[in-house]
């Protein structure tokens, strides 16, 4: 009894697991991964959360307490958990439809979304349920993320331009920059491009330089991920030295100086209806998101994690960011890859991390006033224009044409429409798309290859047939959807064919007969004797076998089931094959 229960106290607590064995050298590496990610973090939380529309210290907030809490839930051993651009692009975009930005109504239902969304992940990962994740191919996801770039990027440049801009759209936002853009303020104007030049600088030149100076390799990688820094230290002071705010740069003002507040999402029913779709979104693109870069890292050391622990490692990460001023969290690529390649060990990087905020938080905001908004709207640029990948389009289109279409629908829909309706029809076309190739299954007559027992497609290579024998290899598993089909199909080839006595259903890729399959086949069975033909199954499964033998269907079968190809061919007429 008690190793059962400890057995569940570690699924559920993986750090007492990993907090058992931990050891100095794991240590030394977490601290110095937390302080490369503490300072990658501080500059990229306040921009996320400028571009959700929220008070610069949300995105602080939502960075200490959730990535604490995932170290004690979450099973990667690197991934850092905390705002993302995406997740803030879609914060943004309900939020905005339930309250003005900046309002406290705008901010409580960023918080009640917090809420929905951990109570979500928490459900999913109790329940075991983080395979409906997969319903999101990687191409839907791919051109979901590149559309979200575009607008993210596409957002900031009024904060660059020191404009009055808006919209949801790509459409919406170009229209408004180009009516406004004769009001640009040239002061902002040089700190954007000037910070963004350097960040993007800073990501390819920043580290050679530093190892040419004579920099270790560790130091010149700790300076270089410290440049978003540099450039928030540079632009506050010219702001401060040249009074830049009285010049109409604007500037993030007064940031709470402090530990994380308490608060209290809403429980209103009504709020909750209004913003629970968006919440189930944020929940999944935020988990397969985390999930895949968990998976990606853990691999390269030859390590696993759970996704359905990580399910509750991410709710307990998002509820923490509902009761201490956050708003929806995710594992992020570009820092959990910055905290791997630093030397984290494991989760408690993440701890290490979070404590490294809090003193931010306690002691560093007041110097943030002065800072400009430009300067953090180049940083969200330069982040997620890496997300952007327009090569996806020429990838699929060569590969697969379905998939093509999921992508760039999934794009122009997410540029037109936002990202909410960009997402949710990404899903659905994917599920129409597997649907209507899987209600249209590959069907082969095979036929012998010469001095072989392997049957391959009569179209594709040179085997011999029998006329009195028709093989049809059978690519799918038969269900409602494809039922019809291949009823149809089948009685196609056969009326092509006067000569059949036999007829034999390949099924080693058949993994599964539903019910209306079942039925299909039986009326193909018995249409088939009417004409005096035979059906046969060869090579079935044996799962599918034990669920036939359910049914009376074997004892109505014409033919017989045989163990495989080669023998059914042999014993129904193998001395007159030919070629």
């Amino acid at each position: 009894m008690a190793e059962n229960v400890s057995g569940a106290l570690r699924r559920y607590l993986p750090v007492l697991s990993w907090g058992r064995q931990y050891r100095r050298d794991q240590a030394v590496g977490d601290l110095v991964a937390a302080l490369i990610v503490t300072i990658m973090l501080v500059p990229q939380s306040l921009a996320y959360a400028l571009l959700a529309g929220l008070p610069a210290e949300m995105g602080l907030y939502a960075s200490i307490l959730p990535i604490l809490l995932y170290a004690i839930f979450g099973t990667s051993r690197a991934l850092a958990v905390g705002p993302v651009a995406v997740v803030s692009l879609m914060t943004a975009a309900a939020a905005g439809r339930i309250a003005a930005t900046g309002t406290p109504d705008y901010i409580l239902a960023a918080l009640t979304l917090a809420f929905l969304s951990g109570l979500m992940l928490m459900a999913l990962g109790f329940l075991r349920l983080g395979f409906l994740a997969n319903f999101l191919s990687h191409p839907v996801i791919a051109g979901f993320i590149t559309a979200s770039g575009v607008l993210i990027a596409t957002s900031q440049l009024k904060h660059i331009l020191g404009i009055a801009a808006e919209g949801h759209t790509l459409v919406e936002m170009v229209s408004s920059l180009a009516a406004h853009l004769g009001n640009t303020n040239p002061h902002t104007l040089i700190i954007g491009l000037a910070a963004t030049a350097f960040l993007f600088w800073v990501r390819k030149g920043a580290r050679p330089l530093l190892l040419a100076l004579g920099l270790t390799p560790r130091l010149a990688d700790i300076l270089a991920k410290a440049g978003p820094v540099a450039a928030v230290m540079v632009s506050v002071l010219a702001a401060w030295l040249f009074d830049l705010g009285a010049k109409g740069v604007a500037v993030v003002g007064t940031v709470p100086q402090g530990l994380p507040p308490l608060t209290l999402p809403s429980f209103s029913l009504d709020l909750w209806g209004s913003i629970a779709g968006s919440a189930l979104l944020i929940s999944v693109i935020g988990f397969v998101e985390s999930v895949s870069v968990a998976q990606t890292l853990a691999a390269r050391k030859r390590q696993r994690i759970d996704p359905d622990q990580e399910l509750i490692g991410l709710g307990a990460a998002n509820l923490g960011a509902a009761f201490t001023g956050g708003y929806p969290v995710t594992g992020g690529f570009a820092r959990s890859v910055v905290n791997f390649d630093a030397g984290a060990e494991t989760p408690a990087a993440g701890a290490y991390t979070a404590v490294g905020l809090a003193v931010a938080s306690l002691l560093l905001t007041p110097l943030l006033y002065h800072l400009p908004k430009a300067t953090l709207a180049a940083t969200i640029i330069v982040a997620v224009l890496s997300l952007v990948d327009l090569s996806i389009l020429k990838r699929s289109w060569v590969y697969s044409k379905a998939d093509f279409t999921a992508v760039l629908a999934t794009i122009l829909l997410t540029l037109g429409f936002g990202v909410e309706t960009g997402v949710t029809a990404g899903v659905l076309i994917s599920i129409l798309i597997h649907l209507y190739k899987t209600s249209r299954p590959h069907m082969a007559v095979v036929g012998q290859v010469p001095g072989t027992q392997h049957y391959r497609n009569v179209l594709r290579h040179e085997v011999i047939t029998d006329p009195r024998i028709l093989t049809v290899r059978v690519d799918e598993s038969l269900y409602f959807a494809n039922a019809r089909f291949l009823e149809d199909a089948l009685f196609d080839m056969v009326a092509e064919r006067p000569a059949i006595q036999h007829v034999i259903l390949m099924c080693p890729a058949v993994n599964a007969i539903d019910m209306s399959a079942l039925e299909s086949i039986e009326a193909i069975n018995e249409r088939l004797a009417s004409g005096g033909i035979l059906l046969h199954l060869s090579e079935v499964k044996g799962p599918v076998m034990d669920r036939l033998k359910r049914a009376d269907f074997l004892q109505h079968l014409t033919g017989k089931v045989f163990l495989s190809q080669h023998q059914a061919v042999m014993e129904l007429g193998g001395e007159t094959m030919k070629a």
